[in-house]
């Protein structure tokens, strides 16, 4: 495997970053986050905004946007594994359970390959509830750019 430095700052992110390196991060999903989420977004389900409807619903009251609780997984690999700068290339999902106002979703990301060629790492992605039970999973790829 070759090592590739950027000229600039001496150091090579994607060298540094190991199989196994993960993050963990917690937040607690409050009313104001689905509705700014469903403003930002435009999805207006009632099952997300309507108390009146959700109580009708299967849920029984109103839950987070599925791509909400997803969006603590992005914000996780953006901020901390593999971190800054790493872009999306892509990212599958499996909604276990839904998550409601109230919840503190723990969101854990490890990296579980490398793929030098491309500058790729695969990441298992979870979430899960305040008592531990599985919300959300997936797996994504990130690519880790050069640091110019």
């Amino acid at each position: 495997m070759s090592t590739e430095s950027s000229e600039s700052t001496g150091r090579d992110r994607f060298s540094e970053l190991a199989v196994g390196a993960c993050a963990v991060t917690k937040r607690t999903i409050t009313d104001t986050d689905i509705v700014l989420f469903a403003a930002v977004t435009g999805d207006l389900n009632p099952v997300h905004i309507d108390q009146a409807h959700a109580t009708q619903s299967r849920f029984g009251e109103r839950i987070a946007h599925g791509m909400l609780t997803a969006g603590f997984i992005s914000a996780t690999m953006a901020m901390h594994v593999p971190g800054p700068g790493s872009v999306y290339v892509s990212q599958s999902l499996r909604f276990v359970r839904p998550a409601k106002i109230g919840d503190t979703i723990t969101t854990r990301v490890e990296i579980v390959e490398r793929i030098a060629t491309k500058r790729y790492v695969r990441v298992a992605t979870t979430c899960h509830n305040q008592v531990g039970k599985l919300v959300l999973d997936g797996e994504a790829v990130v690519l880790i750019p050069r640091e110019d």
